[in-house]
């Protein structure tokens, strides 16, 4: 466990877990609560810009007749992994950053 404590009182790996547990709703709970973790608030911050970009995916496409279903299998399958890897990561300390959203989060970070 990490030594270092979040604003809500919990383990800060712990706490960026948590943000990517309950998708989303970890996310928009956790920047609101999270004053002092900048670990912790990266992490809500990549959580809820992965995954509301995966949920946009999957309703694009929904809207195509064939391929979308296509589509929307293969999104899900790239949406648990990708939720079982981060997970995994921040339960360990790390700051994995996805490709793109995990940067973009790092300078909106900056600005909070």
């Amino acid at each position: 466990m990490s030594p270092f404590k979040s604003s809500t009182g919990l383990p800060e790996n712990l706490a960026a877990t948590l943000c990517y547990l309950l998708p989303m709703v970890g996310g928009i709970l956790f920047l609101s609560l999270e004053k002092r973790s900048r670990y912790v608030i990266f992490h809500a911050l990549q959580s809820l810009l992965a995954f509301s970009l995966l949920a946009a995916a999957h309703l694009l496409a929904g809207a195509v007749p064939i391929i979308g279903l296509l589509a929307s299998a293969l999104l899900a399958l790239i949406g648990v992994l990708m939720w079982l890897v981060l997970m995994a990561q921040a339960i360990q300390g790390k700051w994995f950053k996805l490709p793109w959203i995990g940067t973009f989060a790092e300078k909106q970070m900056q600005r909070i």
